[in-house]
């Protein structure tokens, strides 16, 4: 899956969910007492620059420009580097905690990015995935439409790792770590119009299915869109609820 050019949908749409995780970070983490953090795949900056104002030393890094772009203009003391796992040019250890928030899901290997999270911590390593995704709107959508489902991108078997709490715990192990895995679930309470920016943005799966459908089909699936939504909406935002795994190792 791309993510080029995604930048401002991303922001407009699915940055406040995935920020989501938020809280709960900071409180595994505890006071910032002025500690080094790197925030790994950092998208628009909403999480690194939260964290910067709990008084972390933030480094945020991010390999997609437009990302970056939207980033710098929303958080422009924000350090920001184009870093990307699996390689990071740190040294080993450079960071007293480093996280990568909904990353490890969208990486091409989740055990090699991982070791490499890993070996430039001090101390603490946080990463999160999905376990109940906002994929499950879009199939709902899609189905409404009465248009045939995209195959989902998945990983080479060796590569790829269960979206669950258990199946986050395995890969991790598997990767050198000793996770604790917690599951965080809230609700997102979000604007139609929001959801359907990421759409036209070409945000994750649903931007990229969108992006292949011809003009009719367009329509079908705008129309079904609104139909589910309208169903759902209270007070013009709509709830989502989702959940993510968070997975802690403390690095010895």
């Amino acid at each position: 899956m791309s993510w080029a050019g995604t930048g401002e949908a991303f922001a407009a749409s699915y940055a406040a969910l995935c920020a989501g995780t938020g809280e709960r970070l900071r409180e595994i983490a505890g006071p910032a007492r002025g500690r080094a953090l790197l925030d790994v795949g950092a998208g628009d900056g909403t999480l690194a620059a939260a964290w910067a104002d709990a008084g972390w030393r933030v480094t945020a890094a991010e390999p997609e420009p437009s990302m970056r772009e939207v980033a710098r203009a929303r958080h422009p003391k924000l350090p920001i580097v184009s870093h990307a796992l699996p390689h990071l040019p740190f040294d080993d250890g450079r960071f007293d905690a480093v996280t990568a928030n909904f990353v490890l899901n969208h990486v091409p290997d989740p055990r090699a990015a991982a070791t490499e999270l890993r070996r430039v911590s001090r101390d603490l390593v946080i990463v999160t995935t999905w376990s109940a995704a906002p994929t499950a709107l879009w199939r709902e959508v899609t189905a409404r439409a009465g248009l045939a489902p995209a195959s989902p991108a998945r990983l080479d078997p060796d590569k790829d790792f269960e979206r669950t709490a258990d199946g986050l715990r395995r890969m991790l192990t598997e990767a050198g770590w000793h996770p604790e895995v917690t599951e965080l679930t809230w609700t997102w309470h979000v604007e139609p119009e929001a959801l359907w920016q990421s759409v036209t943005g070409g945000v994750a799966g649903a931007g990229a299915f969108y992006a292949t459908l011809a003009d009719a089909d367009r329509a079908r699936f705008r129309t079904a869109f609104d139909d589910l939504t309208a169903d759902r909406t209270d007070g013009g935002r709509m709830p989502m609820t989702q959940t993510a795994a968070i997975a802690v190792e403390h690095v010895h």
